[in-house]
């Protein structure tokens, strides 16, 4: 055989054997707003998969965000990182990142049409399965996510990664449609354990099905390794538990393929 020839074979197999996870940007609009999202997929799967929505932490869609978005892709999955402020705006400092995310806690219906849109967005792809759609978010991401879930977006799963658990619109019975999950620390201040038992007396007076798991020693933003970049800095009660952040994961994606592939006789991420 042709060495040329040969070398051309092995160098297709290696590619198609090797394909890796695909990441787009992606513009989208609510209410007259560009919104800069993130799509990330591994083009070596073939035919539709469940959709998952990564709702950023309140620095605003980054680079973690992406990060998570691929993650997804790697385990089968597509993943849009959504915008939640608009333009891709980022914060880097937390005095402008709590305006941000309190101007949006502030107005619902905005925070509602942003999702949606982002929603619409990844149900459209050419690859997903828009029957078998599911968020996940961190801290502010988490909020949005469970708000989301309360007032029953046709979501199949929600998982909340140190996410404030509080709400002025607690769950409703018949109206969740979404497994819900939470992964919070026990040492972090800003969701005791108080906050943990009200939730789940939440989740049990609505009916959901939920898990809401907590990690010893784990502070706020355990997930996020440059949360102890962010702690010192800003003198916040924030770190990374890479083992927190592991168990949390693997706990986080047996959940999400329950909850995705239920009935389904494919195999599971």
């Amino acid at each position: 055989m042709n060495k040329f020839l040969l070398f051309a074979g092995l160098m297709f197999v290696t590619s198609a054997s090797y394909a890796a996870v695909q990441g787009k940007e992606v513009t989208y609009n609510a209410n007259g707003i560009n919104l800069k999202g993130y799509i990330a997929y591994d083009d070596a799967i073939k035919g539709k998969r469940p959709g998952i929505l990564v709702v950023h932490e309140w620095w605003g869609h980054n680079e973690y965000a992406r990060k998570r978005a691929r993650m997804l892709a790697e385990r089968g999955y597509t993943a849009l990182a959504v915008d939640m402020y608009g333009d891709g705006q980022q914060a880097h400092h937390p005095d402008d990142a709590g305006k941000l995310a309190s101007n949006l806690a502030k107005n619902t219906e905005l925070a509602k049409a942003r999702f949606e849109s982002a929603y619409n967005l990844i149900s459209k792809e050419m690859t997903v399965d828009s029957n078998r759609i599911a968020a996940i978010g961190y801290c502010f991401g988490g909020s949005v996510v469970l708000h989301m879930a309360r007032i029953g977006e046709p979501l199949k799963a929600v998982m909340s990664f140190h996410g404030d658990l509080g709400t002025e619109h607690p769950a409703e019975t018949g109206k969740v449609k979404a497994r819900i999950a939470s992964f919070t620390g026990e040492d972090d201040p800003m969701i005791p354990a108080t906050q943990v038992a009200a939730f789940k007396q939440e989740m049990e007076k609505a009916g959901v099905t939920y898990k809401a798991m907590t990690y010893p020693s784990a502070k706020h933003s355990f997930t996020n390794p440059d949360a102890d970049k962010y702690g010192q800095e800003f003198k916040l009660p924030l770190a990374y538990n890479a083992a927190a952040d592991k168990a949390s994961w693997d706990e986080g994606m047996a959940f999400l393929a329950d909850a995705l592939y239920v009935g389904d006789t494919t195999k599971k991420n």
